[in-house]
């Protein structure tokens, strides 16, 4: 996993993958130059949408989102997504759901700059899991409607299609204010780690060299502005299917270890599991999240 942080004097420990606070916290650098010839000579893409930190939160040792499901409404108590090892109560154990339990969590709700212009409470954890994937998702105190009326706020939207290979992404850390920008690389069969297995992760191209901290950041794809991951690990030593190791496993059983890459989880596997006033029903039609 992309390690909880306590403080931001833990970054002073990271190695490999984890670089020096003062390099985490910089923004990503430009693209080099291009001459007219080369941009001309390049097919058109799709225009790339505006991503910035509207919408994202630091948690006390993550980062996350304040998120929506296609078909919200501005009445329904907002959610927050992270991943299941974001929770203040400890890593779940494979196998464990946690669903509808009390909390008070505190989110620093960010706008466009990074600036922290609210602080959100959580009144439960509406669902947690590191089985199949890595999320957790907890309900606010407040309405979208109240948090756009108040802060200026909106929430991102889970797109509910599964992403695509190759499409342009950013990955955006309320935690460190940084965006990291690249590509879906592909996706893994099963991604194992120490005791956990995810399913149909997905796999960054390595400009996405996320460091801890940026666990639970949401994964936007460029074209369509929504959301299509969460951002949870990444292989830091080269080690095979160890805690901060994750190895690739393919339908054949074989195992592939790609150091300094890292991973997501898909987020589109959530929104047929939210029904009306965004309450999880794990037995809605569609729905194929872990049950407790």
């Amino acid at each position: 996993m992309k390690k909880p942080l306590v403080g931001a004097l833990l970054a002073l420990l990271l190695t490999g993958a984890g670089a020096a606070p003062a390099l985490a916290s910089a923004p990503p650098q430009a693209p080099a130059a291009q001459t007219k010839a080369q941009t001309q000579a390049q097919p058109k893409a799709a225009a790339a949408l505006a991503v910035d930190y509207a919408g994202t939160v630091a948690l006390s040792n993550c980062s996350g989102s304040l998120v929506r499901m296609p078909n919200s409404q501005p009445s329904d108590p907002g959610l927050i997504l992270s991943n299941g090892h974001c929770l203040e109560s400890g890593m779940p154990g494979a196998g464990q759901v946690v669903k509808d339990v009390a909390s008070s969590r505190s989110f620093s709700l960010l706008n466009s700059a990074g600036t922290k212009v609210a602080t959100l409470r959580a009144s439960k954890i509406s669902y947690a899991t590191m089985t199949d994937t890595d999320i957790s998702i907890y309900q606010l105190t407040k309405t979208y409607a109240q948090i756009q009326s108040q802060y200026g706020i909106a929430a991102l939207t889970l797109n509910d299609a599964h992403p695509t290979q190759g499409s342009s992404i950013k990955v955006v850390s309320g935690y460190w204010k940084r965006i990291y920008s690249c590509n879906v690389d592909g996706f893994v069969y099963r991604l194992k780690e120490g005791e956990w297995t995810w399913k149909d992760s997905v796999r960054y191209t390595s400009a996405c060299n996320t460091i801890g901290g940026t666990s639970g950041s949401p994964v936007v794809d460029t074209t369509t502005g929504k959301v299509v991951a969460v951002n949870n690990t990444g292989n830091e030593s080269g080690q095979s299917c160890t805690l901060n190791n994750p190895c690739e496993v393919d339908q054949n059983g074989a195992v592939t270890v790609r150091q300094g890459i890292n991973y997501a989880q898909e987020t589109y596997t959530i929104v047929p599991c939210v029904g009306a006033g965004n309450v999880i029903d794990l037995n809605r039609p569609g729905c194929t999240l872990p049950k407790p």
